[in-house]
């Protein structure tokens, strides 16, 4: 195609690797360039999807200045180099798909989106899980009331591994969880709590920690509760949302059954209460790798100029926020931390 967009990704780690191959795969993007610094990754990537001789592959991200026609970036390297990388991206005029989270610090995620309403560019976060026809299909389960009086949430994402050296499991894991919770609630936490266990690199609170429970406190008193841990080889990914009429559970580990509805209630027979209605309500989602629908929104918002409904870097500001809330709550211990006070300080 003449008229495909021209995009360069950046670091082809662990994960930047897929947003390669979607990129490679997408009818209407031509990859144009690959920066890593790692030329042994270089390598590896250029055997592995046949690149054409024509695909710059560079350990420089300055060598991307000479790509002529460059349209847009997907950066997929460690959170503490977001922050340049994208301004960096934004001055030259690309469109940024940046990996989660945007930056580990709010005002520059704030700074970030300024920028690129500045210059009329896209800036997008990739919350993998927002594209999750999962997640989706849950959305519209919960507000459609199909729960009854919502009662509470809880999620579990544990793992052995991969340990990050920049951030800590909060940083890490949090922010996929947390999103889901905002985008089926369709609200933001008022107040958050997070307390947390150092094992492996640091100790007390000066280290980076292994563990942490979280809770979070919506607008109407709802609250979500999140364990997580990269030190625990029983591998889950699971949460679920709990109504006076039942429970929607979303399992990715469950390949069969990934989303379930769980309908159950209480009838009161004197002072007895006896369940109900009990019944599991397999729901049937819409195929479609996540990342690709990624990668196929990020063209989207490009070809129309309109920043992401789902994953807008506002939305990546938004949750940054709440990640440096529970971090200040965690750094105290767990004393409850109001967002409106970490904004002011921000």
């Amino acid at each position: 195609m003449t008229n495909q967009i021209k995009i360069a990704v950046i670091g082809v780690g662990r994960w930047g690797v897929h947003l390669l191959r979607n990129f490679l795969a997408h009818p209407q993007v031509n990859v144009v360039a690959v920066v890593d610094p790692h030329p042994e990754r270089l390598a590896a990537i250029k055997q592995q999807f046949d690149l054409d001789e024509n695909v710059v592959l560079t350990t420089q991200w300055e060598d991307l200045k000479k790509v002529p026609g460059l349209k847009g970036v997907a950066i997929a390297t460690p959170a503490t180099t977001h922050y340049a990388l994208i301004k960096d991206a934004l001055q030259l005029g690309y469109h940024v798909l940046a990996e989660k989270p945007l930056t580990l610090n709010l005002a520059e995620c704030r700074e970030l989106c300024y920028l690129a309403e500045q210059h009329h560019l896209i800036l997008m976060v990739d919350h993998t899980y927002l594209f999750h026809p999962a997640v989706e299909r849950g959305k519209t389960v919960v507000q459609a009331g199909k729960l009854g009086d919502l009662r509470y949430g809880y999620a579990t994402r544990t793992h052995l591994g991969p340990v990050r050296q920049d951030v800590d499991a909060l940083w890490d894991l949090a922010i996929h969880d947390i999103a889901i919770f905002n985008a089926w609630l369709g609200k933001i936490p008022v107040k958050v709590q997070a307390t947390g266990t150092v094992w492996l690199q640091g100790c007390g609170e000066k280290g980076l920690a292994d563990l942490v429970w979280l809770t979070l406190t919506y607008p109407d008193g709802f609250q979500a509760y999140i364990h997580l841990c990269w030190l625990n080889p029983d591998k889950q990914r699971r949460l679920g949302i709990v109504g006076s009429l039942g429970s929607l559970i979303f399992d990715e580990m469950s390949r069969s059954l990934p989303l379930t509805l769980l309908h159950g209630e209480f009838e009161q027979q004197g002072n007895q209460f006896i369940p109900v209605n009990q019944r599991q309500v397999v729901l049937e989602l819409e195929p479609g790798e996540p990342l690709g629908r990624v990668c196929s929104g990020f063209v989207v918002s490009i070809l129309n100029n309109t920043p992401s409904e789902v994953s807008s870097g506002w939305v990546g500001t938004q949750l940054v926020e709440i990640l440096a809330a529970l971090t200040v709550s965690l750094e105290q211990g767990g004393k409850p931390v109001f967002l409106n006070d970490v904004k002011d300080q921000q």
